[in-house]
C-alpha cells in the first residue's frame, strides 16, 4: 500500500445493461425500457484519501466527543447499550420513512407485531446489535457478518423474507419508478459484480491505516453504491458505521446515534452520497463528523439521565430492600419493556409482582401499554420518552449547526 494519501477519489464508472421488465406494471415507459445505465464503483481496498484540513478537524472533534460519551456509559453498558442501539436503529429506520410512535415501538419490543413499522424498527435494532457484537468480538468484518445482520433485519419482512441474508441476484435501483429503473436516482452495479465489489469493500473496512471517520463514511458510501441486498441496504449500511467505530476501538460501551444527525439533514445526506459517486467523499465525511459530534454531545445528557433513573425511582418509591418493587426498579431500568411473565420471574411471586407493579404505575414510573386484560405489557415511560427526546435534541443541534 502506498503512503501517499491523495485528495482525489475515483468517480464511479457506468455501463449500459439490457433491461426487460419481468412483471408487467407501471406506465408504457416502464414497459418499453430496454436498457439501463448501471454504475460501477471503483475498487478501493488499497486507496488512500486525505480529506481537506477543515474536514479532518471536524472528524477529530467528532471522535473526541464520541469517546467521551462512550466513557460516560462505562459501568452501565448493558442497559445503556440497549437504549443507544434502539435510538440509532429508530433514527436509521426513519431515514427510510419507517415511522412508529414510542408506544408502538415498545409494544413491538414485547413481541406485538401489529404495527409493521414498529416491528421493522425492532428488527433494525437486532441487526445493528448483531453486527457490532460480531465485529467487536472478532475484530474484523466479513461477508457472513453482514449477511447475518441482514437476516436479522429482514427475516420477518413479509415481502423480503425469502431474500434475508442473501446477496442480490437481480438488478435493483434507488428512487424513480417502482416498476423499472426509469428516472432512478442511482442504479447499482449488475448483480454479477456484487461479490467481487463486496470482497474489496470488506478488505477496505478491515484496514487499520485509514482515519476512522473517513473509513466509516467511505465504507458506508461504497456499500450504498454496491447495494448488495435487494432491500434493507440503508439500515445495514448505517449499522456498518457503528461497527467501524467499535472495531477501531472508538466505542466500547455504547452506540452513538449518528443516524439522528443524518435524519435531520436527510437531503444533504443523499446529496453527499451522490457526490461520493462523482468522486468527492469530503461532504459525506464532514456530514458524518457533524452528525457523530452532535449525537455524542446530546447522548452525554441522556446517559447521565438514564444512569440516575434507578436511584431517583427508588427515592420516589422508597421500596423495602429485597422487595419485589426494588427488584422491578432495576429490572425496568435494564429492560424498559416487560410482559407479565417477565415480571413474575423478576418478582419471584405473582402476588408480590402485581402489587409492586401497581406501586410503580401509581407513581407514574411505568405504564401499561396494551390496554388489555390479558397478555399485558408495561413500559418504563421515562425511558421510552427519552428515546424521542434524544432524537429531537440531536436534530435540533444539527439544525442549529447548519445555520451557524
Amino acid at each position: 500500500m502506498t503512503d501517499d494519501r491523495v485528495s482525489s477519489w475515483p468517480p464511479h464508472g457506468v455501463e449500459t445493461l439490457p433491461w426487460q421488465q419481468q412483471v408487467r406494471g407501471g406506465i408504457r415507459e416502464d414497459r418499453m425500457m430496454r436498457s439501463v445505465d448501471a454504475t460501477i464503483p471503483s475498487f478501493i481496498r488499497e486507496l488512500d484519501y486525505m480529506p481537506p484540513l477543515p474536514v479532518m478537524l471536524d472528524t477529530e472533534k467528532a471522535l473526541l466527543a464520541v469517546a467521551q460519551a462512550d466513557t460516560d456509559a462505562e459501568g452501565h453498558s448493558a442497559a445503556l447499550s440497549r437504549f443507544m442501539v434502539r435510538s440509532e436503529s429508530a433514527a436509521s429506520s426513519k431515514i427510510e420513512r419507517i415511522n412508529a410512535s414510542a408506544r408502538d415501538y415498545a409494544k413491538a419490543l414485547a413481541g406485538n407485531k401489529s404495527n409493521t413499522s414498529a416491528t421493522s424498527m425492532v428488527a433494525a435494532s437486532a441487526a445493528l446489535h448483531e453486527l457490532i457484537t460480531t465485529v467487536g468480538e472478532t475484530g474484523h468484518f466479513d461477508l457472513d457478518s453482514l449477511k447475518s445482520a441482514h437476516r436479522a433485519l429482514m427475516a420477518d419482512d413479509p415481502m423480503e423474507a425469502d431474500y434475508a441474508g442473501r446477496p442480490r441476484d437481480m438488478q435493483n435501483w434507488i428512487g424513480g419508478s417502482d416498476h423499472s429503473p426509469r428516472g432512478a436516482l442511482h442504479v447499482p452495479p449488475a448483480p454479477e459484480r456484487v461479490e467481487e465489489l463486496m470482497d474489496d469493500l470488506i478488505a477496505y473496512l478491515n484496514r487499520d491505516d485509514v482515519p476512522v471517520m473517513t473509513q466509516a463514511a467511505i465504507g458506508h458510501a461504497q456499500f450504498e453504491s454496491i447495494h448488495a441486498f435487494t432491500d434493507g441496504n440503508g439500515r445495514i449500511g448505517r449499522a456498518l458505521v457503528a461497527a467501524v467505530l467499535r472495531r477501531r476501538g472508538v466505542t466500547r460501551n455504547a452506540v452513538i446515534p449518528l443516524a439522528s444527525g443524518l435524519l435531520a439533514r436527510r437531503d444533504d445526506y443523499f446529496a453527499a452520497l451522490g457526490l461520493y459517486r462523482q468522486g468527492d467523499p469530503a461532504p459525506l465525511i464532514r456530514l458524518f463528523a457533524q452528525s457523530a459530534r452532535a449525537a455524542a454531545e446530546c447522548s452525554r445528557d441522556t446517559i447521565a439521565r438514564l444512569k440516575a433513573m434507578p436511584e431517583e425511582w427508588a427515592v420516589e418509591l422508597k421500596p423495602r430492600a429485597g422487595s419485589a418493587a426494588a427488584a422491578l426498579i432495576q429490572a425496568f431500568y435494564d429492560h424498559p419493556v416487560m410482559r407479565a411473565d417477565d415480571i413474575e420471574v423478576v418478582a419471584a411471586s405473582t402476588t408480590a409482582g402485581y402489587r409492586a407493579i401497581d406501586q410503580l404505575v401509581d407513581a407514574g414510573l411505568i405504564e401499561e401499554i396494551t390496554g388489555r386484560k390479558k397478555d399485558r405489557v408495561w413500559a418504563a415511560s421515562e425511558v421510552m420518552a427519552e428515546l424521542d427526546d434524544l432524537d429531537r435534541r440531536i436534530q435540533a443541534a444539527m439544525d442549529e449547526g447548519n445555520h451557524n
